[in-house]
């Protein structure tokens, strides 16, 4: 809230247009907070099984299906799928299986909820996951009914099979389960930032090039304050040896060490200490992810705002809430647009773009920027990307490794512009990239290369004006996606 109300405060100062609700610069994002009831009260055969301890229930979304009553079955090992039993068996049943969970909901479609068992060594994370919110949106989906799915750990199958997993065969009939699993909502509601720079000519001005960058970040550290300086030594060793290792960029999704690497690291703390006293910190700020891109669209904002004449078509902006917690905010926007959607003829996401030096990954240096997208719909539009880096003099070396067709970090579908390009709108997502503060408590200003920042931020700025500019809108020759469908890199 804080946030976002001093990005409207700037662009209210800088005299741009609101294009929010009821004429203000705000669009109201319907979210909420989805926590797991404790005080659920579930039994077996009459004997209560506790969550959290005895099973860790996963909520699919949309509204839960009662598991009341119904009866549990050992359906068999996927990993074996011949001998699992038929679809006919499963019907009013919780389908308990071993192995991975491929297709095991299309496989039973009878089946009341699913019920799987992992080591009790491997829960930790599992065990935290269900301990906090999530945050999600408000929507048609919520009303759809879907089938519960629980992790057991393997000592406590028993309360539920009445028999160990090893001597469980398919067909095997467990306990019967009475109670339900509940959940409770709180709503949450987020906001983006919305404000339009009026285009000069009579006809393009109803068009919109749009430049947008998400305001939130991760917020506090669930497992309470570190020290800043111990966890970002360890990190940027981690992330040596991983880019040593592996030969890929740092930073997403982390550091990737083996356990038995982990646990052969050592930070020299008592050097550390020499330089400053330890700073305990649990605030994830988010000073490059993404505090580098909200405060470069503002200085675009404020860059287009002085310009006379104006562009010929408008420049939309918009600070996207929700990113973090599933592109929500700009999900919304583009579901429920305050401009007519068809109106937009290009869109260009800024996320993280304060580092990309050589300290931070290999290959890095003032010059470097990642994109994404730009040619995914349109040939022309990543065309003229290219065209204003060599014309504008940015001299900037454009990255395109992480837009590769079935790349492993799926960056294409992990921020706003994806949620434009469902839509058949030619995007580019812009980046420095990677590093070893990347979703830390680390990831702090003072780590952000400013020059680097403003380079980019101009070269976002240089595209728009020239997309504004053009005499029509970048072609789009590349088939569109279904706006439903589940985005494919």
């Amino acid at each position: 809230a804080k946030g976002t109300a001093y990005i409207e405060r700037e662009v209210r100062r800088m005299g741009l247009i609101p294009a929010g609700d009821n004429g203000t610069f705000f669009q109201a994002v319907p979210l909420y907070a989805r926590s797991v009831d404790t005080t659920s009260q579930l039994s077996a055969d009459g004997t209560p099984v506790a969550i959290g301890k005895d099973y860790f229930p996963v909520h699919p979304g949309g509204t839960l299906k009662s598991v009341n009553g119904a009866q549990l079955i050992y359906a068999g090992s996927t990993a074996d799928s011949a001998t699992m039993i038929p679809a006919a068996q499963a019907i009013g049943k919780v389908v308990f299986y071993s192995g991975p969970a491929a297709n095991v909901s299309a496989r039973y479609p009878g089946a009341v909820a699913f019920m799987t068992s992992r080591p009790d060594q491997q829960l930790t994370q599992l065990r935290a996951f269900i301990s906090r919110s999530s945050q999600l949106m408000k929507s048609d989906e919520d009303t759809v009914i879907r089938r519960l799915s629980a992790v057991v750990p393997e000592s406590s199958v028993p309360a539920f099979l009445g028999v160990a997993l090893a001597n469980a065969r398919p067909g095997t009939l467990g306990r019967t389960l009475h109670g339900d699993i509940r959940y409770k909502n709180t709503d949450t509601p987020g906001r983006n930032v919305i404000a339009i720079v009026r285009g000069s000519d009579a006809r393009l001005k109803n068009q919109y090039v749009a430049l947008g960058a998400h305001s939130d970040h991760v917020g506090v550290r669930r497992g309470g304050p570190v020290d800043h300086d111990s966890l970002r030594a360890f990190n940027q060793i981690a992330e040596r040896i991983v880019v040593a290792r592996t030969r890929v960029q740092p930073g997403f999704p982390g550091s990737g060490l083996a356990p038995a690497e982990r646990a052969s690291l050592k930070v020299n703390v008592d050097s550390l200490r020499r330089v400053r006293p330890a700073r305990l910190d649990s605030i994830h700020n988010g000073a490059d992810d993404d505090g580098s891109g909200s405060v470069g669209l503002l200085e675009i904002a404020e860059l287009f705002a002085g310009t006379n004449p104006k562009p010929k078509r408008s420049i939309l902006f918009v600070w996207h809430t929700a990113e973090e917690s599933g592109l929500f905010g700009s999900e919304y926007f583009t579901d429920h647009p305050t401009i007519p959607r068809d109106s937009i003829v290009s869109q260009i996401n800024i996320d993280m773009i304060g580092r990309g030096e050589a300290a931070d990954m290999p290959g890095g240096s003032p010059d470097y920027v990642q994109l994404l997208g730009a040619r995914r719909l349109s040939t022309e539009f990543g065309d003229i990307i290219e065209k204003v880096n060599t014309t504008g003099k940015h001299a900037l070396k454009l990255d395109y490794t992480f837009d590769a067709d079935k790349h492993p970090e799926q960056l294409y579908c992990r921020s706003d512009h994806y949620e434009y390009a469902r839509y058949g709108i030619p995007i580019v997502f812009m980046s420095t990239g990677g590093h070893a503060d990347y979703h830390q408590v680390t990831d702090e200003p003072q780590y952000i290369s400013y020059p680097h920042l403003a380079r980019v931020a101009t070269f976002a700025a240089d595209l728009a004006k020239t997309v504004a500019n053009m005499d029509h809108r970048p072609l789009v020759d590349k088939p569109k996606p279904d706006p439903k469908a589940d985005c494919v890199q």
